[in-house]
């Protein structure tokens, strides 16, 4: 899959890519996925088209998820580089979103997203706060499958790097 320059990663997406650094750890993400979650963060990472917010809820996900020291795998190389490096990222990717009590003013309004994840909320946020409103690139989080039309009619493209994996796992969890 071919990504464009500006685009924003689910936290999931680099710690799926950590997958190849931990082959003991049980997981049913195909192998073909891992390899696309490397490839966007490596994509992300020598194009600089990170899309985050100002206020670093995004990187303060990552840290909790990945390793500051960079090691061992793809994914906690990509947050040490954020933190090392994106105060160099122009100021037109740094987003600034607006807390609304759990969620944030720049959050689209629509009945189709008014379950949606607290936590996701912030990516959602920036993407539709930022004028471009660049894709938000999601691994294996199936939720994301089922609120992909809603996001799709507030202007906001999701990018599956695993959409068979992420569309039958949905499947399983909330049926036909």
């Amino acid at each position: 899959m071919t990504l464009p320059k500006l685009c924003l990663l689910d936290t999931n997406v680099p710690v799926t890519a950590n997958l190849a650094a931990r082959p003991e750890q049980a997981s049913d993400v195909p192998d073909a996925c891992v390899l696309a979650c490397i490839e966007a963060v490596e994509h992300v990472v020598k194009t600089r088209g990170l899309v985050i917010d100002d206020g670093d809820e995004i990187l303060a996900e990552y840290r909790k998820h990945l390793h500051m020291r960079g090691q061992p795998g793809v994914g906690d190389k990509f947050v040490k580089w954020i933190h090392d490096h994106c105060w160099r990222l122009p100021a037109s990717q740094k987003v600034h979103i607006t807390k609304n009590g759990e969620s944030y003013h720049e959050f689209p309004a629509h009945e189709g997203l008014k379950d949606f994840d607290i936590s996701d909320r912030k990516f959602v946020a920036v993407a539709n706060a930022h004028p471009a409103k660049p894709p938000i690139v999601q691994a294996t989080d199936s939720k994301w499958w089922g609120w992909k039309d809603a996001l799709a009619e507030v202007g906001i493209t999701v990018r599956f790097l695993c959409p068979d994996y992420s569309a039958s796992k949905f499947t399983r969890k909330m049926g036909p």
